[in-house]
């Protein structure tokens, strides 16, 4: 159970994986910390995915505290709507936490890149940003929502930006709120505090400046996360949205501006 730069990028992107230079191949191993992450898997790989998480991210130092998940009944089907700021563990944090409140299991919609992580891969329910979604993905996709499982989704897709001085979320897509309202899941917004380097939002900055389109700092991401080392990590869980309320706001759009406002409504006042 190990993690292979190579055999990623030979799966994702077969052609550009033949014409990298060595030097950038160990490069990439470099960033995204392969030996630190096999060192991991060697150690946690065995366990199931919630206790992988308790144990890895306690080697590392990371601590959190939930505000609110008191105010969520067991009893109701959910959709967790949440902003992004770290790109992967923020994500993986809220699915131990869902999961234990509401004693049972949950899915996460991430980048089927984490599939490679594979203790966490029962977690995934995976969209495919790189290339088509396979019939069968779809299929498994359709079925989650229809089915009991609390779900956790990111709306914007990537992790936050800083925007205009403040690090926020991209905008965010109205697909969660159509498939809350399809499938009768109550919404429950999500703030999760933190952020990222400065080295990431300018390179994010620069390479929208110079219009190059490939999201370039996206390889940055498991380096800032293991820069969150003895970090403590809060996160804000809000009143839960019908969504009888959202199909009535009509506007798949308003009704996710709506989501969203609940959700940055939660951020702690800044101090002046």
């Amino acid at each position: 159970m190990q993690i292979d730069v190579e055999k990623v990028l030979a799966s994702k992107a077969p052609k550009l994986a033949k014409r990298l230079p060595r030097f950038i191949i160990r490069y990439l191993k470099k960033i995204i910390h392969q030996e630190e992450i096999n060192q991991i898997l060697d150690k946690h790989g065995d366990l199931p995915p919630m206790e992988f998480i308790r144990s890895a991210l306690g080697d590392m130092g990371v601590t959190w505290r939930v505000e609110g998940m008191e105010r969520i009944p067991r009893e109701e089907r959910y959709l967790f709507a949440s902003n992004h700021p770290f790109g992967g563990m923020d994500g993986v944090i809220l699915a131990q936490e869902i999961a234990a409140h509401l004693g049972g299991d949950v899915r996460s919609i991430s980048n089927d890149l984490l599939l490679f992580v594979e203790p966490l891969r029962p977690l995934f329910l995976p969209v495919n940003k790189h290339g088509r979604q396979s019939k069968e993905a779809a299929r498994i996709f359709e079925e989650t929502f229809a089915g009991d499982i609390p779900i956790q989704t990111f709306p914007a897709g990537l992790c936050s930006r800083r925007i205009k001085g403040e690090v926020t979320d991209l905008e965010w897509r109205p697909s969660f709120v159509k498939k809350a309202i399809q499938h009768h899941r109550t919404v429950v917004p999500v703030y999760v505090e933190g952020q990222l380097s400065n080295r990431f939002y300018n390179l994010a900055n620069w390479r929208k400046r110079l219009k190059i389109k490939a999201n370039i700092e996206m390889l940055y991401l498991v380096d800032e996360m293991f820069k969150q080392k003895g970090k403590h990590i809060v996160i804000h869980i809000g009143t839960p949205i019908a969504w009888e309320q959202l199909a009535e706001i009509g506007n798949p759009m308003k009704a996710t501006e709506y989501v969203r406002s609940k959700v940055y409504a939660m951020a702690p006042a800044k101090v002046k």
